[in-house]
């Protein structure tokens, strides 16, 4: 896979709080040069350290190509990320990012259901304004803790009842029923948020219809690791893959420049094709469908079915 990729010092342009813990910056380029086309589902890595990197969801226009906007949310117990964003970047600070990059796309339909929790309204967003200007039915279901902390529910405002906002401390849980228990042909169920949501909206819905995208790994049952050969086809290396090394590892051992970036399975940065071989895949990106043709694998988390793999590396 050979992939050009749009990394650049991009300046804060904006600061401002989308809800209680959630800080929306505005990006620009130093120089005023248009940002590269985006659609909606789209994300970007930010770069706020050597061994800090993390991913945001673009929540703005499409259509404006002068700036990127992502929102952060705050997690006090988290890696340092979401600290380092309230805390460190200010108003005119410049910032590393690359991308854009789209594992989320929204899908032509006649018809859709949104479902976002917390911070998973970001790449939900500019999906419902792509789907208004298409002429498509849908409808969103947006929870969280509560009203205060959930973003851009002033600009949600705007679509009226098509737009359902559940606080939990008001509400209860999200009615997922109401939604999910009678999905018309046609239609298509978007959905973003914490792990126990999505692994509750998974259970209900049929494959095919939901798309899905996790901040976080999906819990996995993988089998043993074992050892086995990685052949990477353009760099003419073969590879022993240890038991308790990653192929990413294995690779960048072997003085191979990859991109990668969360090391979880959950960004797809180092997305790799897959020339021959069976991977065992454990990542929270690829669809079923995409993990059942074979024909691309996370090499972060993602091992072999069998004892060779050959890789366009």
């Amino acid at each position: 896979m050979t992939v050009t990729v749009y990394e650049v010092e991009l300046v804060v342009d904006r600061r401002e709080f989308a809800a209680d813990g959630v800080l929306a910056l505005t990006l620009r380029h130093p120089l005023g040069e248009e940002l590269p086309a985006w659609e909606p589902g789209a994300h970007i890595d930010v770069v706020l350290g050597p061994e800090l990197e993390r991913q945001y969801s673009l929540c703005g226009d499409p259509a404006d190509r002068d700036v990127w906007r992502i929102a952060v949310l705050r997690e006090p117990d988290g890696r340092g990320g979401s600290a380092h964003v309230h805390e460190q970047l200010g108003r005119g600070d410049k910032v590393r990012v690359r991308g854009p990059r789209n594992h989320f796309r929204l899908e032509s339909a006649a018809r859709y259901r949104f479902i976002a929790g917390g911070i998973g309204i970001t790449p939900i967003l500019p999906m419902l304004a792509a789907a208004e200007a298409a002429g498509a039915e849908w409808t969103l279901l947006y929870g969280g803790r509560t009203r205060q902390s959930m973003a851009f529910t002033g600009e949600l405002a705007s679509y009226g009842d098509r737009v359902t906002v559940a606080p939990q401390d008001e509400c209860g849980l999200l009615d997922l029923g109401a939604v999910l228990d009678d999905v018309p042909a046609g239609t298509l169920v978007y959905c973003c948020g914490p792990g126990p949501l999505l692994d509750a909206v998974e259970e209900r819905c049929p494959g095919g219809v939901l798309h899905m995208e996790r901040f976080q790994a999906k819990e996995q049952q993988a089998g043993e690791n074992t050892e086995f050969e990685v052949e990477l086809a353009r760099s003419g290396h073969t590879l022993t893959v240890p038991a308790d090394v990653s192929v990413l590892d294995a690779v960048r051992a072997a003085g191979v420049e990859v991109l990668f970036s969360c090391t979880e399975g959950t960004c797809g940065t180092c997305e790799t094709d897959v020339l021959d071989g069976t991977p065992d895949h454990r990542d929270s990106v690829l669809t079923a469908e995409e993990q059942e043709s074979g024909e691309t694998m996370m090499i972060c988390v993602s091992r072999c079915r069998g004892k060779r793999l050959v890789l366009d590396l």
